[in-house]
């Protein structure tokens, strides 16, 4: 029984290690701010993000993408938040 308790402990222990490394893969891409005339290289879209808010106002949203050269970028941009489709 020690032994599968600790086989188990270990291999617990690797997989909180291993989603640590994919953590801080994913936030090694800094969010470029977006300025108009910018020209975007937008192979596909892997994410579209804002920060909660019942109010209607303009909130900083983030756009994650993969270029056509492969590489992963992210910008960010001013927009109206979605609490503003449902206020009159």
């Amino acid at each position: 029984m020690k032994t599968r308790t600790q086989l188990f402990l270990g291999v617990l222990a690797l997989c909180g290690v291993a989603g640590l490394a994919q953590a801080s893969d994913v936030n090694t891409v800094e969010a470029v701010p977006y300025q108009y005339g910018m020209r975007l290289d937008i192979a596909k879209v892997l994410s579209m993000t804002e920060p909660p808010t019942r109010d209607c106002e303009v909130v900083t949203a983030n756009m994650r993408y993969i270029t056509h050269s492969g590489e992963q970028a992210e910008i960010s941009y001013q927009k109206h938040a979605q609490a503003c489709m449902f206020q009159n």
